[in-house]
Order: C-alpha cells, then structure tokens, then sequence
C-alpha cells in the first residue's frame, strides 16, 4: 500500500493529529478568553473550509446559543430577547476582540430566570389539572413566542407541564385498568384524583431532579456550550471537547463501553438515538432504532421514572449507564409516535458482533453468499493481525468453497471506520485502480487499491441505507463508480463525506496555571469518489431504490445544522469494470419489479405514516381525546403488521466451520439462529438474490480471471 494511503490509516472516524499550520503560543490569565482566542485562530488556520466570522455567522451563534439555553422558550422572556438581541451582529467582533460581553449577558439572565422558575413549577404542581378541559398544546417550538410577562410565563409552564404529566396520568390510568383486569391479588383500585395526584408527583419528582442536577453546574460548563455553539457553526462535526468530555470521548475511541451501546444527541429538549452501536445490548435486544426519543429513565431498583425531557444530554447519560448486568428501563417515544417502555440489560459492546459475518443463501438449486459488515474495523496496534479486509476475504473464501453464485454485501447501518479497510476491500473485487480521492489544505491525493489479486470475480450487489455512512459510503460508490456491483436500498445513504482530527489544545499554552484547556475536534479532509463528485451531503445514491421506515425523514448529514456542501473535483483515472453483460438491464428488471412489489408499497405506505405523525404538533390536552388519539394510531398500525410477518422464503444456513463452533457455543448457535430468522423477514435481502441471479458474467471476462487464488 502506497505512503499516502499510511498517512491516512487513522483517518477512520476520527484520528489524533496536528493540523499544517505554523504553531503559534497563547497566554493570559483570563481562561475564557485564552479560549476563545485559540480556538477561532485553529479553526481559522485548520479547518478544511473556514467559516468567515461576518455579521452571519454572529447571527448563526446568536440564535443557536439562546435556543440551546431555551429551546421550550420557558425561561426568557421577549424583553431578555430585545435586549440581547442589540448583540445579534457584534458576536464577531466580539470573538475577534476576546469580549464576552454578550455570553455574560445571557448567562447571567438565565441564571435568573432559572432561579424564578423554581418557585413557578410547584406551584403549578400543586394543582390538580382538568383533563376535561378541551384544550390543546402546539409543540413546534420554534413557532411560538417568547412570552411578555411572568403571567405568560406561568401559564405556559402549565400548558407544558399538563402536557408532560398526561402521559404518566394515561400510563397510570392503563396499569390500574390491566391489574384490575387480571385481578391481580392485593391490588386496590385507583381513583382518578389519585391516579391524577401520582402522575403530578411524577412529574414533580422529575424537575426537582433536573434542577438539581443544574446546581452542580458552573459558568465554566455554561461557557463550554457557548464555545460549543461558535465552532458547530464550521460544520456540525467539529466539536470542542471540555476536560471531562475528552476524558468520555478518549474512553470511547478505545473501544471500553459499558452502558446500552447506544449514542444520544439533544434533539430541542428531547435525548434522541442517533446511533445503535453494533454488538451492545440494545442491538442485541433490538430495543431501539435511530431516530426514537427517551423521554423517561427508571432503574432497576426504583419505582419512579425519572423524566430526562429537557435535561442535559450528559446528565441524562449518567442517568442511562450504569454497571454490567444492571437493569434500565427507558421510557421510548418511537418514530411513529407511539410510546412504550424497554427494559434493557446493561453491558458491555461484544466484540464479536462487530465483525463480519455470513450466510449461505439458497434458492431453488441456486447458492448465494450474504457477508454482513457492521462496520470498517482494524486493530490500532497492528493493523495486520485482524481488520475487516481480511476478515472479508476470508468469510468469500470460505462461501466460495460452498458454490456461492453471487455475493450479497450487506452495508446497511455501517457508519464506517478504517478508511484503509474501505481500500482493501475494494481491492477484494476490482484488479487495481483508484477508490477514493482525499482533499485537505488544497492539495488532492487518490488512494487506490495496488494489487492486481481479484478475491471475488462474480455478481455483487451491495445493500446500503441512510445509516450507511463514511467508508461504507466510500465502498459502495467506488463499486458503483466502477460499475462492479449493484447498489440497492434507501434513495441516499448518510451523506457523510468529511474526516475529523483531534487537537489537544494545551499544545499552545506558555503557561500551565490555566489548568486543562481540553480538545478540538476539527474538520480537516473531505472525501470524493473516483468520478469526482463528493460523498458529502448527498450521499450515495442507490441504482435500485427500495423504501423502508425513513424514506421521508431528513436522517444523515443534511438533518444538521451547518454542514459542508456537496461539490466535485476531477475525476481519477479509472475504467469500468467490464465483467457483467447485462448491468444496465439487469438494474431496469430490478425496478420494474419494485414497482409492482405490494410488499414496498406498504412499507412505502408506512413510511408515509410514520411522517406524517411525526409532522403532527398540536396535542390534545383534553385525555378522552388525548386517549382517542393513542386508540387511533394503534388500529392503523395494525395493516403495518405483514411487514414483520413477510417471508421472503429463501433458506439462510451457517458455514461448516461456524456450525463446528456452535457445537461447543450454543450462544453463537442462538445469535446466529435469531440473525437467520431475520433474514427470513428481508425483502431487501430477496431482492438482493433477484438480481444476482439476473446478472450474468462475461465468459470471456471470466476466463481471464480463472486462476482466481481460492
């Protein structure tokens, strides 16, 4: 493999590096100020396209730092509003002068703020609420006002609290309904005005929580939000890293996480899944998908859940994680709106499961390989003792010895990883030639795959969906720009087409009496396929579209704020591949048949649902038509039902080599039967099958080739 392709051997999700420019040194005895000043001179001089801090930009921070504060508009008022709002363009020239006169402002009137709502929401929870009342909320906050008086201010913590303490009031109302039902012994009825009076308290009990957890926060944390705001506006994947969030972003890069293997963004005021980590209870559990909000925490140990709406993220993680083999239950309000509890296991990330793995396929008297990669994996330490390129290789080896007449490789929720991985793999399927272009600081290097060894000469199809992101996207348009395999799944994958490197930030610091300036995440490289155009924000897109669950929602790079355009380079020199006969037809047969598939157009249907749910923000607060609404959504889910239920009737069996394995672990037995069940469900994967079946090789093609190394 060429130097440049070494040079780039952490250029995975992130990597720790020193941006190229001339080191400059920083003193002070002001640490915020010290701070401002040395993050906007790196991400000037570092990043890969600099923002210019104009009066948009001041803007863009303005707007950001106060919803972030406030994002129910429950603590300021329109006053706080006017008179930041005289600062709304001096934000850069404040950054530029080390002034802080603006974030002191604000910090100090939410301080206050805050302090008087602790006196509102008591009193407001010292009433019981007339749920007979017909009454609604509007829930798009960005579309309502900042309130005028203290009145206001009250009454729309009512309106909002009332709002948060229904659904305990219905949850109450339906556990009190099924224990009666069952009749479950020295159980006594609840009343409404106890159920009522339990739920306020629930809610109660949640906010005295959050505040507390706020008291534990000082000027410094506040300050690390804002520091937070102004580098998000470069791109939403540069980040500053304050002390403690180095220490947790340092654990994690190593690969030690223990909690539910899932990680959470605040999405407004809500905790939102924004990834399943593969091998980690909830993806063994199948307990959560991307896109699901929590909204409530109970330990095992406890009877009351905790309410984690409008906590902090990292307070709400606190409240998630915990020890190995310790029980959470999340209160989980799904993409299609309906709400519902999952007791999770806590554990660690079971390596295994994040390797690749495969299936042999058959249908009729045919044999397919399906290789599932849950990610672009590689051992730090040494990149050749185990990695997912030769992990890959090894699994087309081994279905190749059982008559395989086509491959499957599945990228679906991959976010990615070793780029060199993506490299390598690549090589498994083309003789040489270049697979990615990487530009950084104004220069373009092509890396390419060196060896003239193909692995696997055969029909390829690779699945992909919105989760497929990074080197997956990087693989699949490589072979798709290559005309080497098919594309099939969501009509564009994440869209991420940027690499990340962190800088220790006290690199430039004379004097230590400052303490621990943290980190920078910062956006350095971006990538571009062979043909020139960029994986940034569009994505790949498939040759054979098939809808499923996020069809219609923004999820990927484009449902961020501030991200880096797409945009095209010159295209490296590379031919096709000229192995298929057929590739055009055979992508026309494809969607001539997912047009007529009454499978896809349910699932079409249903993700047609699911938006317009999730499109829905007037609640009811009135609980006979807050409970009509929950009645509603669950009979019209009911048509959704044959999705789970379909059987794409192919036969999936384990290799010999894993069924020896399985003799000795009945768990590998038990995985792998619960991943064949599912396969069973996947109409992706039968399509899959479908056009492998209609791809046919160039004999002469072939023939070339026949001394392919087994």
């Amino acid at each position: 493999m060429k130097k440049n392709l070494k040079v780039l051997f952490l250029a995975v999700f992130v990597g720790v590096a020193s941006c190229s420019f001339t080191t400059k040194e920083f003193d002070g005895n002001d640490k915020d100020k010290v701070l401002l000043d040395l993050i906007t001179y790196v991400l000037q001089k570092g990043h890969y396209n600099p923002a210019d801090i104009n009066d948009e930009f001041s803007e863009e921070v303005y707007k950001d730092f106060i919803k972030g504060l406030d994002p129910l508009k429950r603590y300021f008022l329109a006053s706080d509003i006017e008179e930041f709002s005289k600062y709304k363009t001096e934000i850069d020239d404040q950054i530029k002068t080390k002034d802080l006169t603006f974030f002191n402002l604000v910090y100090n009137r939410f301080q206050e703020r805050m302090e008087e709502v602790k006196k509102i929401y008591p009193e407001v929870l010292s009433t019981p609420f007339d749920y007979t009342k017909d009454e609604t909320i509007n829930v798009d906050y960005d579309k309502i006002d900042y309130v005028s008086s203290k009145e206001e201010l009250k009454e729309r913590w009512r309106e909002q609290l009332k709002f948060s303490t229904i659904s305990s009031y219905y949850d109450n109302v339906e556990e009190n309904k099924n224990k009666l039902e069952k009749k479950e012994e020295g159980y006594t009825a609840k009343s409404k005005e106890e159920m009522e009076e339990k739920a306020r308290e629930t809610s109660k009990t949640s906010l005295d929580e959050y505040f507390d957890f706020t008291e534990d926060l000082e000027r410094k944390d506040y300050f690390s939000i804002y520091l937070t705001t102004i580098v998000e506006e470069f791109d939403p994947h540069t980040n500053y890293f304050a002390p403690p969030d180095k220490d947790r972003f340092d654990l994690r890069m190593s690969g030690r996480l223990e909690g539910i293997g899932a990680r959470l963004q605040k999405k407004n005021d809500y905790i939102k899944v924004i990834e399943v980590i593969s091998g980690g209870p909830v993806w063994r559990g199948d307990h959560l998908q991307v896109g699901d909000l929590i909204t409530k925490v109970r330990q095992e140990d406890e009877d009351k859940a905790v309410s984690i709406v409008g906590m902090r993220v990292d307070d709400a993680v606190k409240l998630i994680k915990g020890p190995k083999g310790t029980k959470v239950t999340l209160t989980v309000k799904r993409v299609d709106g309906t709400i519902e509890e999952e007791t999770i296991t806590r554990d660690v990330v079971e390596l295994e499961e994040t390797y690749a793995k495969s299936s042999l396929i058959e249908k009729e008297n045919n044999k397919y390989g399906l290789i599932n990669l849950p990610q672009f994996y590689f051992n730090m330490e040494n990149y050749g003792e185990r990695n997912a390129a030769s992990d890959v290789k090894k699994e087309i080896q081994r279905l190749k010895k059982e008559g395989m007449e086509g491959l499957i490789l599945d990228l679906r929720g991959n976010g990615g990883g070793s780029l060199r991985t993506a490299v390598d793999i690549a090589g498994l399927f083309i003789e040489e030639g270049p697979v990615v272009q990487v530009a950084s600081n104004g220069k373009k290097e092509v890396l390419s795959d060196e060896n003239d060894d193909i692995v696997w000469n055969g029909p390829l199809v690779i699945l992909v969906n919105e989760l497929s992101a990074s080197a997956s996207e990087i693989l699949a348009a490589a072979m798709q720009d290559y005309h080497r395999a098919i594309i099939l799944g969501s009509k564009q994958t994440y869209g991420k087409g940027t690499v990340q490197n962190v800088l220790d930030l006290n690199q430039w610091i004379r004097k230590s009496d400052l303490g621990d300036l943290g980190a920078l995440k910062i956006t350095t490289q971006k990538f571009y396929r062979v043909n020139g155009g960029s994986t940034q924000l569009e994505g790949v897109k498939s040759d054979v579209v098939m809808p499923d669950q996020y069809s219609y929602f923004d999820v990927g790079e484009r449902d961020y704020d501030n991200p880096l355009p797409f945009d095209k380079i010159d295209s490296a020199d590379y031919k096709t591949w000229d192995g298929y006969i057929d590739y055009e037809e055979t992508i026309n047969k494809s969607k001539a048949r997912m047009a007529k598939n009454q499978q896809l157009q349910l699932i079409d249907e249903n993700a047609k649902w699911i938006k317009a749910r999730r499109d829905e923000n007037v609640v009811p607060l009135n609980f006979d038509k807050y409970v009509a609404d929950i009645e509603k959504r669950k009979e019209e889910t009911k048509k959704f039902d044959a999705i789970d239920e379909y059987d794409n009737k192919l036969n999936f069996a384990s290799l010999p080599y894993e069924i020896q394995m399985m003799k000795q672990d009945t768990t590998l037995h038990a995985k792998r039967k619960r991943w064949h069940k599912n396969l069973a469900k996947d109409i992706y994967v039968q399509e899959a099958v479908n056009v492998l079946g209609d791809l046919k090789i160039n004999n002469i093609k072939a023939g070339k080739m026949a001394d392919i190394k087994n």
